[in-house]
């Protein structure tokens, strides 16, 4: 697993492994780069940055577990108020997208509650950065909630159609 030590996370590496490997190895890199990113200079962030959160991202939309899916927000965050913020309303619609998903299916839930959980680590790290996106956020949120309880509702047989 020392192959997960770096900036970058390692993609062919990655993609040689098994399914819980893979598990495993991108834990593994979402734990070191929790450490690395605050001791990391500015300039080694913002040149590599466009990447790391490219692979955040691909990361944040595969079902992550709870563990995953908190470290992928922290890192986030972090690459955001140390390097550059030029992207982040990119990430936060990006999150929104996800979470006003049409997919209702458990096997997708893990990745609406990933976009909320960053959503929740940026505007906690950048605030007032962030403008106006909060409210356009919090609705969205909202909405998604109240179609959650509306397809339980209906999976127990409360509503019927």
């Amino acid at each position: 697993m020392e192959l997960a030590c770096s900036l970058l996370f390692n993609e062919e590496v990655y993609n040689q492994l098994g399914e819980f490997q893979k598990a495993e190895f991108a834990l593994e890199w979402l734990r070191f780069l929790e450490k690395l990113l605050p001791a990391t200079n500015q300039a080694d962030i913002r040149e590599k940055q466009n990447k790391l959160v490219e692979q955040l991202i691909s990361l944040l939309t595969s079902t992550p577990g709870p563990p995953a899916r908190q470290l992928i927000a922290k890192n986030l965050a972090v690459l955001y108020s140390t390097g550059d913020v030029f992207s982040v309303h990119q990430t936060i619609d990006k999150c929104n997208e996800l979470i006003l998903s049409k997919d209702d299916s458990p096997s997708y839930l893990p990745t609406k509650l990933a976009a909320v959980v960053c959503l929740g680590y940026l505007y906690k790290k950048l605030g007032r950065i962030l403008g106006n996106s909060f409210v356009t956020t919090v609705g969205n949120i909202l909405k998604a909630m109240k179609n959650a309880e509306v397809n339980e509702q209906v999976f127990k047989g409360e509503i019927k159609y």
